[in-house]
Protein backbone atom coordinates (compact mmCIF):
# COMPACT_ATOMS: atom_id res chain seq x y z
CA UNK A 1 0.00 0.00 0.00
CA UNK A 2 3.06 2.30 0.71
CA UNK A 3 4.34 2.24 -2.56
CA UNK A 4 0.98 3.69 -4.90
CA UNK A 5 0.81 6.51 -1.93
CA UNK A 6 4.41 7.70 -2.56
CA UNK A 7 3.86 7.24 -6.11
CA UNK A 8 0.83 10.13 -5.67
CA UNK A 9 2.69 12.03 -3.41
CA UNK A 10 5.67 12.45 -6.24
CA UNK A 11 3.34 13.50 -8.92
CA UNK A 12 1.89 16.46 -6.29
CA UNK A 13 5.34 17.64 -5.43
CA UNK A 14 6.53 17.67 -9.24
CA UNK A 15 3.49 19.26 -10.27
CA UNK A 16 3.60 22.02 -7.29
CA UNK A 17 7.24 23.05 -6.99
CA UNK A 18 9.28 20.56 -8.31
CA UNK A 19 10.39 19.31 -5.73
CA UNK A 20 12.45 15.99 -6.26
CA UNK A 21 11.88 12.49 -4.13
CA UNK A 22 14.56 10.03 -2.52
CA UNK A 23 14.97 6.96 -0.71
CA UNK A 24 17.88 5.24 0.58
CA UNK A 25 18.34 2.19 2.87
CA UNK A 26 18.99 2.20 6.21
CA UNK A 27 22.99 2.10 5.45
CA UNK A 28 22.68 4.74 2.92
CA UNK A 29 22.54 3.54 -0.50
CA UNK A 30 20.86 5.33 -2.84
CA UNK A 31 17.68 3.56 -3.79
CA UNK A 32 15.72 5.27 -6.44
CA UNK A 33 14.98 9.32 -6.75
CA UNK A 34 13.25 11.57 -9.46
CA UNK A 35 15.70 14.20 -9.61
CA UNK A 36 17.34 14.85 -12.71
CA UNK A 37 20.26 16.00 -11.46
CA UNK A 38 20.82 12.83 -9.35
CA UNK A 39 24.82 12.48 -9.52
CA UNK A 40 25.11 16.01 -8.29
CA UNK A 41 22.74 17.09 -5.43
CA UNK A 42 23.12 12.94 -4.03
CA UNK A 43 27.12 13.86 -3.34
CA UNK A 44 26.39 17.28 -2.33
CA UNK A 45 23.80 15.18 0.16
CA UNK A 46 26.92 13.15 1.08
CA UNK A 47 29.15 15.25 1.07
CA UNK A 48 27.84 18.27 3.08
CA UNK A 49 27.18 15.33 5.93
CA UNK A 50 23.17 15.17 5.68
CA UNK A 51 23.39 11.84 4.66
CA UNK A 52 25.02 11.05 8.05
CA UNK A 53 23.13 13.01 10.16
CA UNK A 54 19.76 11.61 8.53
CA UNK A 55 21.02 8.00 9.49
CA UNK A 56 21.87 8.87 12.80
CA UNK A 57 18.73 10.29 13.76
CA UNK A 58 16.80 7.62 12.15
CA UNK A 59 18.10 5.70 14.40
CA UNK A 60 17.33 7.66 17.17
CA UNK A 61 13.67 9.15 16.34
CA UNK A 62 10.66 8.69 14.48
CA UNK A 63 9.86 12.59 13.53
CA UNK A 64 10.43 14.34 10.50
CA UNK A 65 14.09 16.04 9.95
CA UNK A 66 14.66 19.37 8.19
CA UNK A 67 18.77 19.32 7.24
CA UNK A 68 20.18 22.07 6.01
CA UNK A 69 23.47 23.12 4.42
CA UNK A 70 25.88 25.44 4.37
CA UNK A 71 25.14 26.59 0.49
CA UNK A 72 21.33 27.17 1.85
CA UNK A 73 20.32 23.79 0.22
CA UNK A 74 17.13 22.74 2.82
CA UNK A 75 16.18 18.47 2.55
CA UNK A 76 13.37 16.73 4.17
CA UNK A 77 13.25 13.40 5.82
CA UNK A 78 10.86 10.80 7.19
CA UNK A 79 11.65 7.39 7.96
CA UNK A 80 10.27 4.01 7.75
CA UNK A 81 10.49 1.07 10.06
CA UNK A 82 10.15 -2.46 9.93
CA UNK A 83 10.04 -4.20 13.49
CA UNK A 84 10.76 -1.04 15.45
CA UNK A 85 14.31 -0.74 13.15
CA UNK A 86 14.82 1.78 10.52
CA UNK A 87 14.16 0.31 7.01
CA UNK A 88 14.27 3.10 4.75
CA UNK A 89 14.49 6.97 4.81
CA UNK A 90 12.59 8.72 2.40
CA UNK A 91 13.84 12.45 1.19
CA UNK A 92 12.50 15.48 -0.02
CA UNK A 93 14.51 18.24 -2.08
CA UNK A 94 16.60 19.99 -1.87
CA UNK A 95 14.65 23.74 -1.81
CA UNK A 96 15.83 26.97 -0.88
CA UNK A 97 14.21 28.71 1.04
CA UNK A 98 14.69 32.28 -0.69
CA UNK A 99 16.60 33.36 -3.18
CA UNK A 100 19.92 32.70 -3.38
CA UNK A 101 22.88 34.22 -6.39
CA UNK A 102 24.82 32.67 -8.22
CA UNK A 103 27.61 34.71 -6.38
CA UNK A 104 26.24 34.07 -2.70
CA UNK A 105 25.93 30.26 -3.93
CA UNK A 106 29.91 30.51 -5.00
CA UNK A 107 31.10 32.24 -1.90
CA UNK A 108 29.43 29.84 0.53
CA UNK A 109 30.86 26.79 -1.41
CA UNK A 110 34.24 28.17 -0.75
CA UNK A 111 34.91 26.70 2.64
CA UNK A 112 33.10 23.75 2.34
CA UNK A 113 33.33 20.51 1.54
CA UNK A 114 32.34 21.07 -2.02
CA UNK A 115 35.26 23.15 -2.49
CA UNK A 116 37.92 20.29 -3.14
CA UNK A 117 35.74 19.13 -6.23
CA UNK A 118 36.85 19.93 -9.48
CA UNK A 119 35.85 23.06 -11.37
CA UNK A 120 33.97 20.89 -13.59
CA UNK A 121 31.92 19.27 -11.04
CA UNK A 122 31.25 22.44 -9.51
CA UNK A 123 30.23 24.40 -12.56
CA UNK A 124 27.51 21.45 -12.63
CA UNK A 125 26.66 22.22 -9.23
CA UNK A 126 25.97 25.89 -9.90
CA UNK A 127 24.30 24.72 -12.91
CA UNK A 128 22.08 22.36 -11.24
CA UNK A 129 20.80 25.01 -8.29
CA UNK A 130 19.77 27.29 -10.73
CA UNK A 131 16.65 24.69 -10.58
CA UNK A 132 16.31 24.04 -7.25
CA UNK A 133 12.76 25.44 -6.55
CA UNK A 134 12.46 27.91 -4.01
CA UNK A 135 9.74 26.90 -1.44
CA UNK A 136 8.31 28.90 2.01
CA UNK A 137 9.98 26.86 5.17
CA UNK A 138 6.08 26.86 6.18
CA UNK A 139 4.94 24.76 3.39
CA UNK A 140 8.07 22.74 2.70
CA UNK A 141 6.95 21.89 6.27
CA UNK A 142 3.54 20.71 5.82
CA UNK A 143 4.81 19.19 2.44
CA UNK A 144 6.86 17.01 4.88
CA UNK A 145 4.11 16.09 7.02
CA UNK A 146 1.89 15.12 4.51
CA UNK A 147 5.26 12.40 3.34
CA UNK A 148 5.27 11.10 6.71
CA UNK A 149 1.85 10.50 6.71
CA UNK A 150 2.12 8.88 3.51
CA UNK A 151 4.79 6.66 4.61
CA UNK A 152 3.93 5.67 8.16
CA UNK A 153 0.28 6.36 8.28
CA UNK A 154 0.71 8.65 11.54
CA UNK A 155 -0.19 12.36 11.60
CA UNK A 156 2.41 14.79 13.01
CA UNK A 157 2.51 17.92 14.40
CA UNK A 158 4.71 20.58 12.86
CA UNK A 159 5.90 21.15 16.32
CA UNK A 160 7.69 17.27 16.37
CA UNK A 161 9.26 17.94 13.22
CA UNK A 162 13.02 18.46 13.71
CA UNK A 163 15.91 21.25 12.42
CA UNK A 164 19.04 19.69 12.31
CA UNK A 165 21.45 22.80 11.48
CA UNK A 166 24.43 21.62 12.34
CA UNK A 167 26.40 22.64 9.23
CA UNK A 168 24.10 25.83 8.48
CA UNK A 169 25.54 29.17 8.09
CA UNK A 170 27.77 30.80 10.77
CA UNK A 171 27.35 33.82 11.66
CA UNK A 172 30.41 34.86 10.02
CA UNK A 173 29.39 33.18 6.71
CA UNK A 174 28.74 35.51 3.85
CA UNK A 175 25.78 33.61 3.17
CA UNK A 176 24.46 34.27 6.86
CA UNK A 177 25.94 38.04 6.19
CA UNK A 178 24.05 38.27 3.24
CA UNK A 179 20.76 36.37 4.74
CA UNK A 180 20.56 39.32 7.15
CA UNK A 181 21.05 41.84 4.92
CA UNK A 182 17.82 40.76 3.21
CA UNK A 183 15.79 40.61 6.40
CA UNK A 184 16.97 43.42 7.07
CA UNK A 185 15.22 45.47 3.96
CA UNK A 186 11.80 43.40 4.46
CA UNK A 187 11.61 44.46 7.87
CA UNK A 188 12.58 48.06 6.24
CA UNK A 189 9.33 47.82 4.17
CA UNK A 190 7.05 46.11 6.46
CA UNK A 191 7.61 48.87 9.27
CA UNK A 192 7.53 51.44 6.23
CA UNK A 193 4.15 49.90 5.20
CA UNK A 194 2.84 50.01 9.38
CA UNK A 195 4.09 54.14 9.62
CA UNK A 196 2.47 55.37 6.04
CA UNK A 197 -0.62 53.14 6.47
CA UNK A 198 0.10 51.75 3.06
CA UNK A 199 -2.40 49.00 2.71
CA UNK A 200 -0.57 47.51 -0.05
CA UNK A 201 1.79 45.40 2.27
CA UNK A 202 1.33 42.05 0.94
CA UNK A 203 3.96 41.24 -1.36
CA UNK A 204 6.45 42.69 1.42
CA UNK A 205 4.99 40.50 3.87
CA UNK A 206 5.02 37.73 1.59
CA UNK A 207 8.95 38.25 1.14
CA UNK A 208 9.59 38.37 5.08
CA UNK A 209 8.12 35.09 5.30
CA UNK A 210 11.04 33.68 2.25
CA UNK A 211 13.83 35.54 4.17
CA UNK A 212 13.17 35.16 7.91
CA UNK A 213 11.70 32.22 10.02
CA UNK A 214 11.69 35.11 13.12
CA UNK A 215 14.02 35.80 16.43
CA UNK A 216 16.79 33.17 16.48
CA UNK A 217 16.39 32.05 19.98
CA UNK A 218 18.51 28.95 21.08
CA UNK A 219 15.38 26.69 22.04
CA UNK A 220 14.54 22.96 20.88
CA UNK A 221 10.75 23.81 20.67
CA UNK A 222 9.42 25.80 17.54
CA UNK A 223 6.22 26.86 19.34
CA UNK A 224 8.24 28.23 21.83
CA UNK A 225 10.47 29.70 19.15
CA UNK A 226 7.23 31.01 17.43
CA UNK A 227 5.75 32.77 19.89
CA UNK A 228 8.45 34.77 20.84
CA UNK A 229 9.41 35.74 17.06
CA UNK A 230 5.21 36.70 17.33
CA UNK A 231 5.75 39.12 20.28
CA UNK A 232 8.84 40.81 18.54
CA UNK A 233 7.29 41.80 15.53
CA UNK A 234 4.20 42.55 17.55
CA UNK A 235 6.87 45.31 19.71
CA UNK A 236 8.70 46.42 16.65
CA UNK A 237 5.13 47.00 14.52
CA UNK A 238 3.37 48.26 17.66
CA UNK A 239 6.83 50.63 17.62
CA UNK A 240 6.03 51.71 14.05
CA UNK A 241 2.93 52.86 14.78
CA UNK A 242 3.71 55.38 17.26
CA UNK A 243 6.30 56.63 14.89
CA UNK A 244 3.39 57.58 12.45
CA UNK A 245 1.41 59.42 14.57
CA UNK A 246 -0.80 56.55 16.52
CA UNK A 247 -0.89 57.43 20.28
CA UNK A 248 1.13 55.28 22.90
CA UNK A 249 -2.31 54.18 24.68
CA UNK A 250 -3.97 52.68 21.15
CA UNK A 251 -0.58 51.23 20.34
CA UNK A 252 0.74 49.56 23.32
CA UNK A 253 -3.36 48.73 24.39
CA UNK A 254 -3.63 46.74 20.89
CA UNK A 255 -0.02 45.19 21.34
CA UNK A 256 -0.82 43.83 24.62
CA UNK A 257 -3.95 41.88 23.50
CA UNK A 258 -2.08 40.36 20.57
CA UNK A 259 0.52 39.69 22.67
CA UNK A 260 -1.56 37.91 25.18
CA UNK A 261 -3.04 35.49 22.34
CA UNK A 262 0.50 34.88 21.05
CA UNK A 263 1.20 33.66 24.55
CA UNK A 264 -1.80 31.30 24.64
CA UNK A 265 -1.68 29.98 20.72
CA UNK A 266 -1.61 26.30 21.10
CA UNK A 267 0.30 25.59 17.83
CA UNK A 268 2.38 27.10 14.94
CA UNK A 269 -0.71 27.66 12.61
CA UNK A 270 -2.39 29.85 15.27
CA UNK A 271 0.72 31.64 16.01
CA UNK A 272 1.16 32.67 12.19
CA UNK A 273 -2.25 34.10 11.84
CA UNK A 274 -2.20 35.80 14.68
CA UNK A 275 0.68 37.87 13.27
CA UNK A 276 -0.63 38.50 9.95
CA UNK A 277 -4.31 39.42 11.83
CA UNK A 278 -1.88 42.35 14.00
CA UNK A 279 0.03 43.48 11.11
CA UNK A 280 -3.10 43.83 9.57
CA UNK A 281 -4.99 45.74 12.37
CA UNK A 282 -1.89 48.08 12.64
CA UNK A 283 -1.90 49.40 8.92
CA UNK A 284 -5.31 49.50 8.88
CA UNK A 285 -5.67 51.67 11.97
CA UNK A 286 -2.83 54.05 10.67
CA UNK A 287 -4.24 53.91 7.39
CA UNK A 288 -7.43 55.33 8.65
CA UNK A 289 -5.61 57.24 11.22
CA UNK A 290 -3.51 59.38 8.59
CA UNK A 291 -6.49 59.48 6.21
CA UNK A 292 -9.55 60.44 8.25
CA UNK A 293 -8.26 64.17 8.69
CA UNK A 294 -7.28 64.46 5.30
CA UNK A 295 -10.13 63.60 2.91
CA UNK A 296 -13.82 62.94 2.59
CA UNK A 297 -15.16 59.54 2.82
CA UNK A 298 -15.42 59.05 -0.93
CA UNK A 299 -12.06 60.85 -1.39
CA UNK A 300 -10.39 58.69 1.09
CA UNK A 301 -11.82 55.54 -0.69
CA UNK A 302 -10.81 56.69 -3.68
CA UNK A 303 -7.48 57.11 -2.74
CA UNK A 304 -7.28 53.90 -0.47
CA UNK A 305 -8.43 51.98 -3.54
CA UNK A 306 -5.33 53.77 -5.63
CA UNK A 307 -3.01 52.63 -3.04
CA UNK A 308 -4.34 49.08 -3.16
CA UNK A 309 -4.14 49.26 -7.29
CA UNK A 310 -0.79 50.76 -8.38
CA UNK A 311 -0.28 48.24 -10.74
CA UNK A 312 -4.26 48.73 -12.44
CA UNK A 313 -4.99 50.81 -15.09
CA UNK A 314 -6.73 53.52 -13.68
CA UNK A 315 -9.26 56.33 -14.98
CA UNK A 316 -11.06 58.82 -13.22
CA UNK A 317 -14.40 57.77 -15.05
CA UNK A 318 -14.14 54.40 -13.08
CA UNK A 319 -13.27 55.99 -9.97
CA UNK A 320 -15.86 58.61 -10.30
CA UNK A 321 -18.30 56.05 -11.01
CA UNK A 322 -17.44 54.12 -7.52
CA UNK A 323 -17.64 57.11 -5.45
CA UNK A 324 -21.15 57.78 -7.37
CA UNK A 325 -20.28 61.30 -9.15
CA UNK A 326 -19.79 62.39 -12.55
CA UNK A 327 -16.36 62.45 -13.38
CA UNK A 328 -16.32 66.35 -13.96
CA UNK A 329 -18.04 66.83 -10.21
CA UNK A 330 -15.28 63.99 -9.11
CA UNK A 331 -12.15 65.16 -10.67
CA UNK A 332 -13.09 68.55 -9.21
CA UNK A 333 -13.59 67.62 -5.94
CA UNK A 334 -10.35 65.46 -5.88
CA UNK A 335 -8.05 67.98 -6.92
CA UNK A 336 -9.70 70.03 -4.14
CA UNK A 337 -9.13 68.03 -1.69
CA UNK A 338 -5.66 66.51 -2.32
CA UNK A 339 -4.11 69.50 -4.05
CA UNK A 340 -3.39 67.26 -7.18
CA UNK A 341 -4.74 65.42 -10.51
CA UNK A 342 -5.97 62.03 -10.34
CA UNK A 343 -3.34 61.32 -12.98
CA UNK A 344 -0.81 63.07 -10.85
CA UNK A 345 -1.92 60.97 -7.56
CA UNK A 346 -2.00 57.60 -9.20
CA UNK A 347 1.50 58.42 -10.77
CA UNK A 348 2.78 59.59 -7.04
CA UNK A 349 1.43 56.36 -5.32
CA UNK A 350 3.34 54.08 -8.18
CA UNK A 351 6.36 56.25 -7.03
CA UNK A 352 6.45 56.00 -3.98
CA UNK A 353 5.92 51.89 -4.10
CA UNK A 354 8.63 51.94 -6.73
CA UNK A 355 10.98 53.87 -4.03
CA UNK A 356 10.26 51.07 -1.43
CA UNK A 357 10.70 48.27 -3.75
CA UNK A 358 14.27 49.80 -5.20
CA UNK A 359 15.10 50.12 -1.54
CA UNK A 360 13.97 46.53 -0.30
CA UNK A 361 14.06 44.39 -3.22
CA UNK A 362 15.90 42.52 -5.95
CA UNK A 363 13.67 43.15 -8.90
CA UNK A 364 15.09 44.18 -11.64
CA UNK A 365 14.24 47.93 -12.91
CA UNK A 366 11.72 46.11 -15.72
CA UNK A 367 10.24 44.04 -13.39
CA UNK A 368 9.56 46.91 -11.02
CA UNK A 369 7.89 48.95 -14.15
CA UNK A 370 5.66 46.12 -14.93
CA UNK A 371 4.45 45.18 -11.65
CA UNK A 372 3.50 48.78 -11.34
CA UNK A 373 1.62 49.18 -14.23
CA UNK A 374 3.74 51.59 -16.40
CA UNK A 375 4.28 50.84 -20.04
CA UNK A 376 8.00 50.64 -20.62
CA UNK A 377 10.93 51.09 -18.68
CA UNK A 378 11.32 54.35 -20.58
CA UNK A 379 8.59 56.18 -19.23
CA UNK A 380 9.34 54.18 -15.81
CA UNK A 381 12.39 56.01 -15.76
CA UNK A 382 11.43 59.28 -17.10
CA UNK A 383 8.26 59.31 -14.38
CA UNK A 384 10.86 58.56 -11.94
CA UNK A 385 13.31 60.98 -12.48
CA UNK A 386 10.56 64.15 -12.60
CA UNK A 387 9.47 63.05 -9.55
CA UNK A 388 12.84 62.09 -7.36
CA UNK A 389 15.86 63.61 -9.44
CA UNK A 390 17.17 60.70 -10.43
CA UNK A 391 17.14 57.62 -12.38
CA UNK A 392 15.79 54.36 -10.46
CA UNK A 393 19.19 52.99 -10.86
CA UNK A 394 20.95 55.62 -9.91
CA UNK A 395 18.16 55.41 -6.33
CA UNK A 396 18.99 52.09 -6.18
CA UNK A 397 22.84 52.74 -6.04
CA UNK A 398 22.70 55.11 -3.14
CA UNK A 399 20.79 52.74 -1.03
CA UNK A 400 22.79 51.78 2.55
CA UNK A 401 23.87 48.15 2.78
Amino acid sequence: MTQPRLSFFRDLMLFDHSICTWCYDNTGNLLCSNCPQEPVFAAAFDVFGCLKRMLAAGKERDAPLLLSAPSGLIWGAVFERQEEHLYRCHVMGPVFYSTVSQSELKQSIGTSPLSHYSVAWLHSFYRAADAVPICQHMFFSQYLRMLHYTVTGRPVDLIAIHFDDTLSPGKDTVYAKKDRHRVWKTEKALLHMVKTGNLNYKDALTASIMVSEGVGIKSPHPLRRAKVSAIVFCAIVCRAAMEGGMSPEEAYSLSDSYIDRAEEAKNLDETTDICMGMYDDFVRRMHGLQKKALYSEPIEQAASYIALHPEENLHAGDLARRAGYSVTYFTRRFRAETGVGICDFIKDVRIRQAKLLLETSELSIQEIADSLGFNTRNYFTRCFRESVGMTPMAYRKKRPD
